[in-house]
């Protein structure tokens, strides 16, 4: 069973940048995919990015350009490091890990769906506020 925990997350302006970290006790899957997630109030979750351990790498189109996911693999932690942050990247954001098979390079709603795939087991979230 995966334990996953972030952190990192708090308070920014617009502009701003954070770092998130996801580590995992351990990776249930020998291959597999991690992937970020976000929910703002009252919206659903939605996919942020995802790694696979095959090298895939997949962003939705909000954060191309903005975020960047990575891995170390030694310590099975999961980062995700945001740049010029913007209001409307306020959320709690999560973690989650997957087989990797479900990540394939996609644009638009296919990336969304193939991200969402990733979502197996989940840590609890860490709260992320971007103020104008």
């Amino acid at each position: 069973q995966e334990h996953l925990v972030e952190s990192g997350g708090g308070s920014v302006q617009a502009g701003g940048s954070l770092r998130l970290s996801c580590s995992a006790s351990e990776y249930t899957y020998k291959s597999y995919c991690l992937g970020w997630f976000r929910q703002a109030p009252g919206k659903e979750r939605e996919a942020v990015a995802g790694i696979a351990s095959s090298g895939v790498i997949v962003y939705v189109d909000d954060v191309k350009g903005r975020f960047t996911i990575s891995e170390d693999y030694a310590k099975h932690t999961l980062y995700l490091q945001m740049d010029n942050m913007k209001p409307e990247d306020t959320a709690m954001y999560y973690c989650a890990i997957g087989p990797f098979s479900r990540l394939v390079p996609g644009e638009g709603m296919a990336a969304k769906v193939t991200i969402a795939g990733c979502g197996d087991y989940w840590g609890q979230g860490t709260q992320v506020t971007v103020s104008s």
